[in-house]
């Protein structure tokens, strides 16, 4: 295995743990850098690497979260496990808000890649929800909160952010993140709730959109693949394990406006070098 090689799938590591989880686009960042850093691998592999390579980012969410999540309570070999209807109803509000994003990421998801997946495309997206950041929470510091928490996120609510979703499952460079986090705001969920709510959700969906890349490449990794896979996610768990907990003290404190602003700082740098490079 070329040691430069795993030195590059770690450097993509750092790059999906931090971006995946803050509201900036990993898609973005992940082009940019390899503009910089491009991995010997063919075409192929990088397109399902792009996706897979967040199993680390999601399995950081599981381990944090793990008790908030898991529905089932075990009292030893000789009782009945009981079941935690809250946590039910939440995974009942989650697979809903997902219907709309797996609706379309089975279907056409090789049709929108094709077509968005390219530098101009990515900077409008970054530069559009960027400026959406700052206009919604500008007007949402005068807006009525419906939903504090989690468990105040009706069936109703949770569809509808799966509609914001949606976009992001439509056009890279906006953000999964990004997208429910906003969609969320709008509608009148607390940051706090709309940022908990968007690592729930990531869970089924990132876990879904991994398998279809890994079925529709065919599992034909060569062991130097799969060293790069694995370190990559490894990497990229152990930087989310980090930028969650960091991003949920922050949230307490400050609004979204600055990750508004560094979108568009962004998304114009990838334009001045898709254009000039």
């Amino acid at each position: 295995m070329d040691f430069l090689e795993i030195l590059k799938a770690i450097f993509y590591g750092i790059v999906e743990g931090i971006t995946e989880w803050l509201p900036i686009s990993s898609t973005g960042h992940l082009i940019l850098l390899e503009r910089f850093i491009k991995m010997d691998v063919s075409d192929e592999f990088m397109n399902m690497f792009r996706v897979v390579i967040q199993l680390g980012a999601i399995m950081a969410v599981v381990v944090i979260y793990w008790k908030q999540i898991w529905f089932v309570d075990f009292h030893g070999f000789k009782s009945k496990p009981t079941f935690k209807k809250d946590i039910l109803n939440l995974w009942g509000k989650i697979l809903v808000a997902c219907v709309p994003a797996a609706v379309i990421g089975v279907f056409f998801d090789d049709f929108f890649e094709a077509l968005f997946y390219n530098e101009v495309c990515v900077s409008v997206a970054l530069i559009v929800f960027g400026i959406a950041f700052i206009v919604i929470e500008t007007l949402n510091k005068k807006k009525t909160i419906k939903a504090e928490g989690v468990a105040d996120i009706t069936y109703k609510l949770a569809l509808l952010i799966g509609v914001f979703q949606l976009i992001a499952a439509i056009f890279p460079g906006t953000s999964r993140s990004g997208a429910t986090i906003v969609g969320a705001l709008l509608l009148g969920v607390s940051r706090a709730a709309a940022a908990d709510f968007t690592f729930f959700l990531a869970i089924p969906v990132m876990f879904g959109a991994s398998l279809l890349k890994i079925v529709k490449y065919g599992f034909a990794f060569s062991w130097s693949e799969f060293a790069v896979l694995m370190v990559a996610m490894i990497v990229a768990y152990g930087v989310s394990m980090v930028v969650i907990k960091l991003l949920l003290k922050f949230i307490k404190k400050h609004d979204f406006k600055v990750f508004g602003w560094y979108r568009i700082a962004l998304g114009a740098l990838v334009l001045v070098i898709f254009f000039l490079v």
